[in-house]
């Protein structure tokens, strides 16, 4: 049961989705949140692709239409909470100023043009992936989209029990505190179900997760030893600019395969 709840959390903070239910904010039921984050992902994939699939098969739109539904669907459901850490964290990073006073920056409210920029960059260049993408799709898109944000939610909750938080505050601070050290074992046990489930599907299918779990696994590196550098730690921001990032490199990934006649 804490469980459940703990993914209503998760749906709570994370998404649009109205859920008119108050879930003790205790340590436990944020610890069963952070386990459960790839299972939100795997919940925002599944609404991804069966949009995407049933738009190509049930109505007329176009291939470009189609590519803009569901880019608008991805910003709407989560609210844009992700957006607003690639922002912050990105006028932060290009003040080009000390850790403390980029901490200052990423709370306050107000948007500079480095965050303006960087996000219509984001946004732009990850619809130029999805379009291309919607134009060639095959049964392992459909899936590659469904499993896609897995890896980056299975990020977002690694990062909090791997790099220190850069203050004793917030909303990172309060879901480190619950995460635990067995994540890794919970999320590898995750991944291993769906590589046992992609396998009984076809070898293309399997070798394309894969490639994917390896560019996760590699934005993670990157992070880890940049943004203590970067940002002196952990911030809801910087959580919400690396989930962000790495999507964008994993659709980047899916395009690029979809160009080399994988899929």
């Amino acid at each position: 049961m804490k469980y459940i709840k703990g993914f209503i959390i998760n749906l709570q903070f994370f998404t649009m989705i109205p859920i008119p239910l108050e879930v003790p904010m205790d340590e436990d039921h944020l610890e069963k949140a952070v386990r459960t984050f790839p299972l939100l992902g795997l919940f925002q994939g599944f609404i991804y692709a069966f949009l995407v699939y049933f738009l190509v098969h049930w109505t007329p739109f176009s291939s470009l239409a189609i590519a803009f539904f569901l880019w608008l669907v991805m910003i709407l459901l989560t609210g844009g909470i992700h957006l607003d850490g690639w922002m912050d964290a990105s006028d932060a990073y290009f003040s080009y100023r000390s850790i403390e006073k980029r901490l200052e920056i990423m709370k306050d409210p107000r948007v500079g043009a480095f965050g303006v920029l960087s996000v219509i960059i984001l946004l732009s260049t990850k619809f130029l992936f999805i379009y291309e993408i919607v134009t060639t799709l095959t049964l392992t898109s459909y899936l590659a989209i469904a499993f896609l944000p897995v890896l980056s939610k299975s990020l977002m909750g690694i990062l909090l029990i791997m790099v220190e938080p850069a203050k004793e505050e917030g909303l990172a601070h309060h879901f480190r505190n619950a995460a635990v050290s067995s994540l890794f074992g919970i999320y590898s046990v995750y991944m291993l179900l769906i590589i046992g489930a992609l396998s009984l599907v076809d070898m293309r299918t399997l070798l394309t997760f894969m490639i994917m779990l390896i560019v996760a696994v590699m934005g993670f590196a990157f992070l880890h030893t940049k943004v203590g550098k970067w940002f002196g730690g952990i911030t809801g921001d910087v959580l919400g600019a690396s989930v962000e990032g790495v999507e964008l490199m994993l659709w980047m990934t899916l395009w690029l395969l979809h160009y080399s006649v994988m899929l």
